[in-house]
């Protein structure tokens, strides 16, 4: 896909590397990479998916990135309706009003 200047955009950017990151961590987090992923307004006149690029955050700071997605929305939810988690708060006022009986 393609992006313009000015479009709200998602960047990634490796910030340090395995072998770069504090010894005073846990070794399974020094293992690994410490990685950003931001948004911002695409500052270039044009780019691609992939393409390094630069952006300025919703707050004006201005930052370079690996372009990953266009008009980047939140895809995560609560999951799926759980029928027994439903008629939880009815059972309770029932135990509650039954005690103060």
């Amino acid at each position: 896909m393609n992006a313009k200047k000015g479009d709200w955009v998602r960047i990634h950017n490796i910030v340090l590397k395995a072998g770069e990151r504090s010894p005073h961590i846990p070794e399974d987090t020094q293992n690994v990479p410490l990685e950003m992923w931001d948004k911002g307004f695409l500052i270039n006149e044009s780019a691609n998916i992939g393409d390094t690029v630069e952006v300025e955050t919703y707050i004006g700071r201005k930052i370079e990135g690996t372009l990953i997605e266009v008009n980047p929305y939140y895809k995560h939810d609560f999951g799926k309706c759980v029928p027994e988690l439903l008629y939880i708060g009815r059972q309770v006022r029932e135990l509650i009003a039954k005690d103060g009986e």
